[in-house]
């Protein structure tokens, strides 16, 4: 199979498990190599997300590598596997290949939490109030590079949506709820789209007011993504230069107990409800 120059996220992620497994095996690249008939530096290759794999290669590995584990083989057997077209691809070379790889790990994942601490959840904006958003980002973006960022993120929204829906729990500190993006009337209607959305039973809001005081992981918007096996958890973090991803499990064990935190301390759902309508009503 050729290379790839830029591999997705979800490439480099599947490289990266067969690279756990082949170590905690104990393997050298020269085994896997063995294995599979070809060069080792094909092996490096695939484990970085540059090259394909396809899904019998992969259960040759795994097998090889006494991974008893059968729902995480076949997780990654699926990973290997040629899939359709993801409707995010309709934006490559338009969009940053990071905006790209957030739709996709949001697609195969099997339930989403997000913390917001300035934005309200992307998942729920209002296209007016993402387009205030984007309108905000320095060095400015031109009109159509605006358009695309929102159409983008309206159509990540199918997560959400009919057959595709999924358990998603977002965190809202009581500080974004009160950033008037847009102006009042835009933050109005974001903040009421919130309350109505909040209302269906697959979608949980909690916010943060601010009398909790400090909280772990300030300042940071977080997105953590269940994988269909806990091996392929994901955590997603903002940064100015773009997303960042990552999967160690020290670094998941330190947001999950991130996530613990604010399901301690935050408003009921109900009691959010009311909270938002609350702060809508002043506007």
């Amino acid at each position: 199979m050729p290379t790839q120059r830029t591999p997705t996220e979800r490439q480099k992620r599947l490289g990266a498990e067969l690279r756990k497994l082949r170590i905690a095996a104990g393997a050298t690249t020269d085994y896997a190599a063995a294995l599979l008939g070809l060069d080792r530096s094909k092996i490096a290759n695939m484990e970085s997300g540059v090259r394909p794999i396809t899904p019998e290669r992969v259960r040759t590995l795994a097998g090889n590598y006494s991974c008893g584990d059968t729902a995480y083989i076949g997780a990654l057997v699926r990973m290997a596997e040629k899939q359709e077209r993801g409707w995010w691809e309709q934006y490559r070379g338009a969009l940053s290949s990071g905006l790209l790889n957030i739709a996709e790990l949001e697609w195969h994942s099997s339930r989403l939490q997000t913390a917001q601490t300035v934005h309200l959840p992307g998942l729920l904006h209002t296209d007016e109030y993402a387009r205030a958003v984007f309108g905000a980002v320095l060095p400015p973006l031109s009109r159509l590079e605006i358009e695309l960022r929102v159409s983008h993120r309206m159509e990540r929204q199918q997560v959400l949506e009919g057959d595709n829906s999924r358990p998603y729990v977002g965190y809202i500190h009581e500080a974004a709820l009160r950033m008037e993006f847009g102006g009042s009337k835009v933050t109005k209607a974001q903040l009421e789209h919130l309350c109505v959305m909040s209302e269906r039973e697959s979608i949980t809001l909690r916010v943060i007011p601010v009398a909790c005081g400090a909280f772990p992981g300030a300042g940071h918007a977080l997105l953590y993504a269940d994988g269909v096996v806990p091996q392929l958890d994901t955590v997603q973090l903002d940064s100015a230069h773009g997303p960042e991803f990552t999967h160690a499990e020290a670094q998941l064990a330190k947001y999950r107990a991130h996530f613990d935190w604010m399901a301690r301390v935050a408003l009921t759902r109900g009691q959010s409800r009311d909270f938002i309508h609350a702060i809508a009503r002043r506007l």
